[in-house]
């Protein structure tokens, strides 16, 4: 039996790889000439979202963390609490000043009492040098005679003879006015008159007429 010739097969070989090779270049040409979708040409992976924040756990003693309105809400009532210390402190500076003024005004109550207190014992020390003046001098009168002390008393003047008739003894001074002249005695006995009845009114008065010392200011506090 004859063998085939190697260059009989060669040949079929060679025009089927030629082929084989021809359509695959074509195919690569029509896919390099054929348009690519946007969407195939890049593909834009989808945004992530940024990773979810972690909370640490707080440390032993740390204090919590606060939000926006919960600082908002501290701050206010910061402020508040300011505004009421600082009235606080306004009000006692207010009481505390009113405090010194009524102990003051006390003081001075005192003071303006203790003076009218001296002023009064003054007063009466002075009426009882007079009164113990007038007195020696009615007693003076009194030892005279009774034409003596109306020749005397003829020319006194009329309020000096008033504060020594009006305290002299009646007997004696009956006889001294029996002894004046008439116009004259008479003159004095109206006078004396008028004296008395102001001397007997003023005694009838009420002890409110004598000035009543200040009242003092409540004290502090009271």
């Amino acid at each position: 039996m004859r063998m085939p010739s190697p260059g009989r097969w060669l040949l079929p070989l060679t025009v089927v790889s030629m082929a084989a090779l021809l359509v695959v270049r074509s195919a690569n040409l029509v896919l390099a000439a054929a348009p690519i979708p946007p969407a195939a040409a890049s593909v834009t992976p989808p945004p992530q979202p940024p990773p979810a924040a972690v909370a640490l756990p707080a440390e032993p003693g740390a204090d919590p963390p606060v939000s926006a309105p919960e600082r908002a809400l501290l701050t206010d009532l910061r402020r508040r609490k300011s505004e009421l210390d600082a009235r606080e402190a306004a009000l006692e500076a207010r009481e505390s000043l009113a405090g010194a003024t009524e102990k003051r005004l006390a003081a001075r109550v005192d003071q303006l009492g203790g003076l009218q207190q001296r002023l009064e014992a003054l007063d009466a020390a002075q009426r009882g040098r007079d009164e113990a003046s007038w007195v020696k001098m009615v007693r003076v009168y009194e030892t005279m005679k009774a034409k003596d002390a109306a020749v005397i008393f003829d020319d006194l003047d009329m309020p000096v003879l008033l504060q020594v008739v009006d305290r002299m003894k009646d007997p004696k001074a009956a006889a001294v006015l029996a002894a004046m002249q008439p116009e004259r005695a008479r003159l004095l006995t109206t006078e004396l008159a008028q004296l008395r009845i102001q001397a007997n009114q003023l005694a009838a008065r009420p002890a409110q007429a004598a000035p009543a010392p200040p009242a003092k200011p409540p004290a502090a506090g009271g």
